[in-house]
This record gives C-alpha cells, sequence and structure tokens, in this order.
C-alpha cells in the first residue's frame, strides 16, 4: 500500500493553498504523488454534500444530523476511491488529499453534545475504514486557524460578499464550537497540530509549508 496524508482544518485556515503548496516540493523532491480533494465537486457522486451545503435540506449546519451528513461525505470519497486514486494507492503511491474522512469528524462532531463526541468519532471511522473500506490516512495535519482570523479571509476570498459563504463558513457560532471539537478531535485521533496564527495575524504560508514538509518527511522517510 501506499501512504495517504491528509491536510485539514475549518474553512478559510489556507488548506487549498498548503495542498498546493505540499504538491509542489514533493514533486521537486522526486517523489512521486496524486493529490485530491474533498468534496469531489466534478463527480456526480458529491451531488448529496452539494445540497446540504447550499441549504436544501437546511439554513443551518444543524439542521442536519451528524450521521447523515457523514454518509453524505463517506458516498464522495468511496467513489472518487474506486475510480479516481485507488490504483494509485494500492500500488505504493503516495497520495495527498485536502479534507476527508477527518473533516467529518471536526465538522459533524461539534454538532454532539461533548459525552457524544468519542462514540461518534468511533462509528465514524468503523463506517469508512473498515466497512466501507476506504484507506485509512497515515498522516493527519489540522491546520488551526483561530476563527476571527480566518473570517477575515474568507470575506476577502468573496471579495466582501458574505451571500458566497456556505452554511458552514458563515455560521460562526458553529465554526466556533467545530475549532473546540476539533481540538478534541485532534488529540483523540493522533492528528498533529500545525499553529497558523500568531498574535491574531495568520503566518505566511511559505513559513507553514515548511512546518507541514518537515511532519510528512517524517513519515515518508
Amino acid at each position: 500500500m501506499g501512504k495517504l496524508i491528509v491536510i485539514e482544518g475549518l474553512d478559510g485556515s489556507g488548506k487549498s493553498t498548503q495542498l498546493q503548496l505540499l504538491e509542489a516540493r514533493m514533486k521537486k523532491a522526486g517523489i512521486p504523488i496524486t493529490a485530491i480533494s474533498f468534496p469531489d465537486y466534478e463527480s456526480d457522486s458529491s451531488a448529496l454534500v452539494k445540497m446540504y451545503l447550499s441549504g436544501k435540506f437546511g439554513k443551518k449546519a444543524d439542521d442536519v444530523n451528524p450521521f447523515a451528513a457523514s454518509l453524505f461525505y463517506c458516498v464522495d470519497r468511496y467513489a472518487s476511491y474506486k475510480t479516481k486514486w485507488g490504483k494509485d494507492y494500492n500500488s505504493g503511491k503516495t497520495v495527498i488529499s485536502g479534507r476527508y474522512t477527518t473533516s467529518n469528524a471536526i465538522h459533524q462532531t461539534s454538532k454532539l453534545d461533548e459525552n457524544e463526541w468519542k462514540p461518534f468519532l468511533d462509528w465514524l471511522y468503523d463506517i469508512e475504514y473498515e466497512k466501507v473500506g476506504i484507506p485509512k490516512p497515515d498522516l493527519v495535519i489540522f491546520l488551526d486557524m483561530p476563527i476571527e482570523v480566518s473570517q477575515k479571509l474568507l470575506t476577502g476570498r468573496y471579495h466582501g460578499d458574505e451571500g458566497e459563504k456556505d452554511i458552514h463558513e458563515r455560521d460562526v457560532n458553529y465554526l466556533n464550537k467545530c475549532r473546540r471539537a476539533a481540538k478534541f478531535v485532534a488529540d483523540y485521533s493522533g492528528y498533529k497540530t500545525v499553529l497558523c496564527a500568531r498574535d491574531g495575524e495568520p503566518r505566511t504560508p511559505g513559513d507553514i509549508s515548511d512546518e507541514i514538509f518537515t511532519l510528512v518527511a517524517e513519515i515518508l522517510r
């Protein structure tokens, strides 16, 4: 089997940028890789995810229970694995992913009371890695960006149009709950946390990339 490395974080934490930087650095180092990202919006398998995020099932993230929402994403990941990157992974290639099962672990756990967090995570990991059979990551890097900083970055991304944010991105209370849950999830699940801001300001992408590449190199060594 190959290696599966996941870049994870809440909305506005810089996942896409860091995935691109990691892909470029690994290729420059001569490491054969396949880069993927979730949800797979180009695939029909993401239809339920799109409906969920656009508010078709409710205008707030909490309107859809975590078990149902997790299954929307699970189907999308399974389809992607079977049709796009599974052969590369099973032949020994390194796969790097922006988001994965780990996103459900963070976002959906936050909908529950704290005494339900561990049972939910156990259910989620069992469903996806054991029952459905998609690969378990070898390394998950959680980009921890304070919500107040990420909201400024998201506003910049959408040029001030708050209506462009999906139901997760615009619900600050929900995102704050997600960050609290994320710290529990990262500790419980063995993620590596990278702090993305200092003194209320974001670290530079290059600085964060250096730290991520060091963590990746340790796994591949």
